[in-house]
């Protein structure tokens, strides 16, 4: 990018009708509707689209006013829909139709917890895979037996739609849509101003309401020996020797690791690790092999073969679309300060 050109903002669509929730409206508008270019994250355009002008009710005495009718969609960068107040709330035809025509010209959609019935509404969620929160999952099969319903994700992908869990998930997959747009860089500054994790590893399952346990006096224990594995990641970890840590066996290291994260103690440590070579990429000119070793891939090989299947990309690619926030960030830094 030449310096003093200011990159084209992401343009942003929050869809309101009715019965949306003040909650996801807010989480939508922190995320994307706050200029943080300062703090090197790039601009967005994010515009209240609704069917109409007119205000839009939103529970506890609060309104929204739209900027943009539905026709603005066709110059979106990416949709997203809020959750419901009432999860069987009708959405309006022309906004159901107008997803329905988004999706056609393939531009991402993304629906907070309960958004996902709109989304099953409009028929986009046929024969896909989609998760809302995890005390709606008989509600949204019961009303819509054609969408594949996952039980415990936190947020997923397919075919272009985002769907994702309950309140605090929705923050999750708004994060991870920057992320992977923007880097990591742009979601973790985004994450430090809301004071929220810049992401979370595991699934809902370990939110799905249980009899009350008695108390792990594992935790702890546990939680020193993530922060031992953080700190010392180009070692090669392995289940047993991190059970030996925490003075457990494989087996109940694993079993109470995946009741704490909901994930498995292997699934985590990769998840770190690629959050570490991204801040890397970002950050550094260090070659791809001293990224992979500082990051406990190993190789180069292994840590590609680790971003293609859950980034989608490769190392190389992901420095060349992202290293350059960092860059231009120099740029402005040095134009305030010469």
């Amino acid at each position: 990018m030449a310096p003093g050109h200011a990159p084209t903002p992401a343009r942003i669509a929050l869809v309101a009708f009715p019965g949306v929730r003040a909650f996801d409206v807010s989480v939508i508008t922190e995320v994307w509707g706050v200029d943080r270019t300062d703090r090197g994250v790039p601009p967005f355009d994010l515009r209240r689209v609704a069917a109409d002008p007119a205000p839009v009710p939103l529970r506890g005495g609060l309104s929204l006013t739209p900027d943009r009718t539905l026709a603005w969609l066709t110059r979106a960068d990416l949709i997203v829909v809020p959750g419901l107040d009432d999860h069987l709330t009708p959405a309006p035809a022309p906004v159901l139709e107008a997803l329905r025509r988004a999706h056609a010209r393939c531009t991402p959609i993304a629906a907070l917890c309960g958004g996902a019935f709109t989304l099953a509404q409009a028929g986009l969620l046929d024969d896909r895979q989609a998760v809302t929160h995890w005390n709606l999952t008989d509600l949204l099969r019961t009303h819509h037996p054609r969408v594949t319903v996952v039980p415990d994700a936190l947020f997923l992908h397919d075919d272009n739609i985002w769907t994702s869990a309950g309140t605090a998930a929705g923050i999750d997959l708004c994060l991870h849509l920057v992320r992977t747009t923007h880097g990591a860089e742009a979601a973790a500054a985004i994450a430090r101003s809301m004071v929220t994790a810049p992401f979370r590893t595991g699934t809902q399952a370990q939110f799905i309401e249980h009899p009350t346990p008695h108390t792990d006096r594992d935790a702890d224990t546990l939680a020193a020996v993530r922060a031992y594995a953080l700190t010392h990641l180009a070692e090669p970890h392995t289940v047993a020797g991190l059970a030996a840590r925490a003075g457990m066996s494989p087996r109940s290291f694993a079993r109470h690791f995946q009741a704490t994260t909901g994930t498995t103690p292997l699934r985590w440590l990769i998840t770190q690790r690629i959050a570490a070579a991204q801040k890397l990429l970002e950050r550094t000119d260090l070659p791809l092999p001293e990224v992979a070793r500082r990051t406990g891939f190993g190789s180069e090989i292994t840590m590609r073969q680790h971003f293609a299947t859950h980034l989608a990309t490769s190392p190389r690619d992901y420095r060349l679309a992202f290293q350059h926030t960092l860059d231009q960030r120099e740029v402005d830094m040095a134009r305030l300060h010469p």
